[in-house]
Parts: C-alpha cells; sequence; structure tokens
C-alpha cells in the first residue's frame, strides 16, 4: 500500500511537470515569434528610412552640387564686374584728366586769343590815330578777329588802269609805316581788289592789275620807309573777293580797292593750337 502511495505520488509529480513543462515552452515560442516579428517590422521601417534618407541624400546632393555650381558663377561675374569696374574707374579718370588739361590748354588759349585782341585793338587806335587826316572815302581802319584791316580806295592809290601809288597814297603809306616800325612784331599782308570790269591798257587782266598794285604797295612800304621785308606778303586777287556788288558805280568804286592787313604775331597761339 505504501508503495502503491509512492507510485502515484511520483505519477502525479511527473504529468504535472509535463504538463506545466508544455506551458512554458509554448509560451516561450509564441513570445518569440511576437519578438521576431516586431523585429522584422523594425527591419523594415528601418530599411524603408535608410532608402528614404538615401534618395533624400542623392537629392541634397545634386542640390549641394547645383548651388556651388551657381556661387561659382557668381563670383565669376562678380570678378568680371570687379573688373568692368576697375576698367571704368581708370577709363573716367583718365577722362578727367584730358579734359583738366584741355581746359587748361583752352584757358591758355583764350588768354593768348584775349591778348591778341586787346593788341589789335591798340594798334587799331594807332593807325586811326596817324591816318585821321584822310576821310572815309579814302581809307577806313576796322578791327575783325584779332586783325586790324585797312582798307585804300583806288582813288587814294592809283589811277585808273595803274600801279603807280599817288603822292596822297604815298602820304597815307608813310604813316602806316612809321606806326609799323614802331610795332616790329606786326605781320602785315597787302591784298590788291579789282571790281568785274575787264581791263584794258598795259596789264592783260584784272589778275595781273591787282597784283601789281599790292607789289607796288610793298616796294613803298619796304624801300621807301624800311619796313623789314620778312614781314610783308602780297597777293592779288582780282575782282573774286568783292565788298559790294559790280552793278553799281558805286559799289564797283568799294570793290577797286586796297587792303593792308595787320596782324599781331601769332607764335604762342599756333604752338598752343599744335600741341
Amino acid at each position: 500500500m505504501k508503495k502503491q502511495s509512492t507510485l502515484f505520488i511520483l505519477l502525479f509529480i511527473s504529468v504535472n511537470w509535463i504538463f506545466f513543462s508544455g506551458c512554458v515552452s509554448k509560451r516561450a515560442f509564441r513570445e518569440s515569434q511576437d519578438e521576431v516579428a516586431m523585429l522584422r517590422s523594425d527591419s523594415a521601417q528601418l530599411a524603408d528610412s535608410i532608402a528614404y534618407l538615401q534618395n533624400n541624400r542623392v537629392a541634397l546632393s545634386n542640390e549641394i552640387e547645383d548651388m556651388n555650381k551657381r556661387l561659382a558663377y557668381l563670383k565669376s561675374q562678380n570678378n568680371v564686374l570687379g573688373d568692368q569696374t576697375a576698367q571704368q574707374q581708370s577709363q573716367l579718370n583718365q577722362n578727367q584728366q584730358t579734359l583738366e588739361r584741355e581746359r587748361q590748354r583752352l584757358m591758355q588759349l583764350q588768354s593768348l586769343l584775349d591778348k591778341q585782341d586787346a593788341e589789335s585793338k591798340m594798334l587799331k587806335n594807332k593807325m586811326s590815330d596817324a591816318l585821321n587826316s584822310f576821310n572815309s572815302n579814302e581809307l577806313m581802319v576796322t578791327q575783325k578777329n584779332g586783325k586790324v584791316y585797312i582798307s585804300l580806295s583806288e582813288a587814294l592809290l592809283f589811277p585808273s588802269g595803274s600801279a603807280a601809288v599817288n603822292p596822297r597814297g604815298v602820304d597815307a603809306l608813310a604813316k602806316l609805316a612809321a606806326v609799323l616800325n614802331l610795332n616790329p612784331d606786326i605781320s602785315v599782308n597787302i591784298e590788291g581788289h579789282t571790281d568785274s570790269i575787264p581791263i584794258r591798257g598795259k596789264y592783260k587782266d584784272n589778275w595781273e592789275l591787282s597784283t601789281a598794285r599790292a607789289n607796288a604797295i610793298v616796294r613803298i612800304l619796304t624801300d621807301n620807309y624800311k619796313v623789314d621785308p620778312v614781314r610783308v606778303e602780297a597777293s592779288g586777287h582780282s575782282k573774286y573777293d568783292p565788298v559790294d556788288v559790280n552793278s553799281t558805280s558805286e559799289g564797283r568804286a568799294r570793290n577797286r580797292r586796297t587792303e593792308i592787313i595787320l596782324s599781331p604775331k601769332l607764335d604762342e597761339l599756333y604752338k598752343l593750337m599744335e600741341s
């Protein structure tokens, strides 16, 4: 009986062990399966995140590359603009220097022109005073463009069709020469002019007559009154530089004239203009 009781107890313990042992292993199995499923889900999510990040990385890399290209372009443009600005500034400085030189040159030129005009005005007054004994029908003294013009009529200087100077004309030239000799820096240009009526007699045409009259004035000034010949020029203009119409006797009389043009020396002015 005691042996049977012992066997029953052992059988009871064995059955309970087997029962409880089977229950524990099934629960652990389920728990492991759940854990595996969870791990698989986490792995899938991680894989998705990695793929997303990889895609974003490619996009970001492309964006960074584009931004670097844009930055390089902007830098190059900035360098170009900087170079252009420097060139423009350099050109502006050169232009300002050129303008300043021209301004100084123009001021010097204006000063010389003013000086010439003042000298011409003074010379005109001297000539007017020296020739004040002659009336306006015989001669006129005017000033224009920095020069003094002494216009002597044919009636004062020459007989009609002749290049021989009248005594009254010689007297006028003597007074004119006296002023010239006191102003040695004055250049003298003598121009002979006629009307449009063809000449007959000693001279071939009005060209020859106008030139002969200018030369006659030169000889009196240089031979008789010692005006420096280097200062004197002569030319004949025939009928081609009239001051009045040739259709009236009064107009033709005005056109038959000899003009003595006096110019202050312009060496400084010419040098400045050439520079």
